[in-house]
């Protein structure tokens, strides 16, 4: 795979408060939230691109997860 290739990603993942966390990508990302598993869908016209969604869903999952923990609600 070239770094200007076209590519796209699927996870999935639980949470026991995945409704707060999907209101978290809202504006980041495709998704679907389904009791406590949310599955994102990315894609990008190349690998670089792609890579800098997966960080940047990542860092608000993170920071969502820390401010859930830090007011009791996870």
């Amino acid at each position: 795979m070239k770094k200007n290739d076209s590519s796209h990603f699927e996870i999935t993942f639980t949470h026991s408060d995945a409704r707060a966390l999907a209101a978290s990508l809202v504006t980041e990302c495709n998704f679907i939230c389904n009791g406590n598993s949310i599955t994102v869908s990315e894609k990008a016209e190349s690998v670089v691109d792609l890579r800098a969604r997966w960080n940047s869903l990542m860092r608000g999952l993170i920071a969502s997860e820390h401010a859930l923990s830090a007011t009791g609600e996870d």
